[in-house]
This record gives structure tokens, sequence and C-alpha cells, in this order.
């Protein structure tokens, strides 16, 4: 059967699956029924799998009657602490909780591609291994560097690792990837600013976290604004502000919960530097003291340039020449970064934008919607790229 025809052919069950994931959404750390589900599915495809990588973490080995390199491709399995606002048949079931970043679809893609390459065994010159990997979503601590440690790869060692997202930005039929940086270093903080509190009235007897927070919100952007080079990227987001007890009553604490985002290393460092630096002038300044609970998180997603060209090259097969337009990076920080930092490799996305008459909401937004008729060209990419991929592998064997 020619490539197209073996991916029509999991076509629906690709389709089933999702919405099957859609309705019983697990968030990071709890994905047990999904774990399950997915060795289901592995089983009745014929496929060997190991289990247990960061609680539910699982690995397909799919082994080519030939000898070879080793492909891996990583879907990760987590949803989010969101409660859906979709009205649709297939709607999480589960208060709180939906697949609003797409990892349903990325969970039945990789299962799709996993049964179309099964069926090439024969013709295979290589290992291909299913990568399905839990907490991509529990950010700082995620999911892939728990399987790594834990073996995932001890036995069989990528040669190369590609992971795809779905990506409501571009619409069906096109794929966004980049050589070099594609997703941004994600950190987290937590900053208290404690004063002291007393009557609205009397605020020279007090010390107001509030003002003192104001004025660190204020001078915190100044990173971004004045110390950051025009050139580089970085972004300071406050997301979260606590303090106060009543409208007449002088805040003695105030706890404010935020991001940095940056591609660039020197950069992030330069960024928490000055981070630290005026959270203490602020302090002094006030007399207030100051704590910060700073979590280094993802780093950058860095796409190795030889194989980002094999994923355009893959998506220009399958979809046409003109699949890959122009992108810019994301400053969003993504799991996958970490493989990538140990393998040669490359993320791209995958654009699933909804038909032209609905709203388009974005990645982690209650309403996200995709358009599942991006799945089977995901499918179908992912299995282009894998075969043309052991195929480039097996020619630089070859030659040395």
């Amino acid at each position: 059967m020619e490539l197209k025809q073996l991916v029509q052919s999991v076509d629906n069950e690709v389709i089933e699956l999702r919405r099957h994931l859609h309705q019983n959404p697990e968030v990071s750390g709890e994905e047990y029924e999904t774990s399950k589900t997915i060795q289901q599915k592995l089983s009745e495809a014929g496929i060997s799998y190991k289990t247990g990588y960061a609680k539910t973490g699982i690995l397909g080995i799919i082994k080519g009657d030939k000898p070879g390199g080793t492909v891996a491709l990583r879907a990760d399995i987590d949803a989010l602490p969101i409660q859906e606002e979709n009205d649709i048949p297939y709607k999480s079931t589960i208060q709180n909780k939906m697949h609003a970043c797409g990892h349903d679809a990325h969970t039945s893609m990789l299962i799709g591609t996993g049964k179309v390459l099964n069926q090439l065994k024969s013709e295979l010159a290589g290992t291909i291994l299913l990568v399905f990997q839990p907490a991509e979503e529990n950010a700082p601590i995620g999911g892939s560097q728990q399987m790594m440690d834990e073996g995932v790869f001890d036995e069989f060692i990528p040669d190369v690792i590609f992971g795809q997202h779905v990506w409501p930005d571009l619409p069906v039929g096109e794929v966004g990837v980049l050589h070099n940086e594609i997703m941004g270093a994600s950190d987290r903080f937590k900053i208290k600013v404690k004063g002291s509190g007393g009557h609205a009235s009397m605020p020279h007897q007090s010390n107001d976290a509030i003002i003192i927070a104001n004025n660190l919100i204020t001078q915190l952007q100044t990173i971004v604004s004045r110390n950051t080079d025009p050139i580089d990227s970085a972004v300071l987001t406050i997301g979260k502000i606590e303090g106060g007890y009543r409208y007449n009553v002088i805040a003695d604490e105030v706890i404010l919960e935020g991001t940095i985002r940056t591609f660039k290393p020197e950069v992030k460092e330069m960024v928490k530097n000055r981070f630290y630096s005026i959270i203490e002038g602020i302090g002094k300044s006030f007399d207030a003291h100051m704590t910060i609970d700073y979590l280094d998180g993802y780093p950058a997603t860095v796409n190795t340039p030889e194989w980002a060209d094999e994923v355009r090259n893959a998506a220009r097969k399958i979809l046409g020449e003109n699949a890959t337009p122009a992108v810019s990076p994301s400053l969003g920080g993504e799991d996958f970064s970490r493989f990538l930092k140990k393998y040669p490799g490359a993320f791209y996305w995958l654009g699933t934008s909804v038909e032209d008459a609905e709203p388009q909401f974005p990645l982690h937004d209650p309403r996200f919607k995709l358009n599942e008729k991006a799945l089977t060209k995901g499918v179908e990419v992912m299995v282009q790229l894998t075969l043309d991929t052991l195929q480039k592998l097996k020619k630089e064997e070859s030659s040395q």
C-alpha cells in the first residue's frame, strides 16, 4: 500500500482516540488511565513497549528488519487544570481538567504513526522509539528529564529525536519549523513583599506593602525595556498579585508571581541577575523584607539545523512546496527542550487552525479547539519524516 493509503487506514482511529482522550483528561502526574489506553493501543497494534518512566511514561519500540539508526518520536500526554467552555459532543467530562494544549492530538497522532510504521517493519532499516511523555505542563520539573534519568534511552540511544506540536496560528496543511531556537526558556518566580500594616487613615505608622509592590513591578519592567538589547528577546510578566485585607487596612504583605522568558542563555542570566538586584534595591529603599523563590524552568528549545531541514523537506513532500512558511519563534516554554539538549533533533509546529467561520482561541484557553482535519496530515508528515531520517542515517553510516 502507498503511504497515503496506510495513513488513511488509521485516520478514523486517530480521531476517535483523540476524542476519547479529550473527554478523559488527566493532568501532570495523574496520567494513569491515559497510560493504560496508550498501552492498550500499542498492544493491539503489535508494538512492544516498556512502562514506568516518570510514573506514567511509555516507550514504544519498533525494530525494522534491517539494521540502521534510531529515531525517537515524542508525544506529551498530560492535560491542564482548566474548565472546558466548548460545547462539543466530546468535551471534557472531568471537572476543571481539559486538553487545552493539544496533547490529546499529539498522543493519538503518535499512535497512528506507530501503527503505520509498524506495518512497514520489513522495509525499515533501523529502530523507531515512540516516546509518550507525562508531565510536560508541570514546569519547571516536567517529565522529559525524569524519563531520561530513569533510563528510557539506556537500551536504544536516539540518533535523532523529533517532537510535533499542534499550532492554532497556522492553517491546516502548513508546518512551522526553524533552525536553532523555536521555543523559549521559561522560568518561574514568587516574590513576597513584607512591610507593616495599619489603619488606612494613618499611613505614616505603616509600611504599605502594596505601594512597595507597585514600585517593584514598575522597576522590574525596566529590565526588558532598558537592560536588554532590543535585538534580543525577553519577557518578564507578573501574572498574579495577592495582598491586602480590607478597603481601610494598609496591607502588610503582598505576593507576586510571574515568569521570565528568554532565548539566549546569556540574556537569561542578565535578566535573572537584574531581577535579584532590583528586588534587593527596592527592599532597601523602602525598608521592607523581600523573599524570592526563583525556579529555573525549561531551557530554550533549540533545533539542530540539519534536522529542522529534514522536517521542512518531509512537510513539503507531503503537503506541497508552500507548506513551510516563514515563522517566528515563540517564547512559550517546552519540556522537549531537555531532550534536544542531549540528542540532535527538531521540534516543529503542525497547523491546526479551525475553519474560517469559527473563532480561533489560543493554546491554554478554555475555548481552545483544533481542526481534526490536521491529524491525518500530522501522521503523514511524521511517518515521512521518520522514513527519510532512517534513510539519511543509513547513507551517513555507509559513507563512513
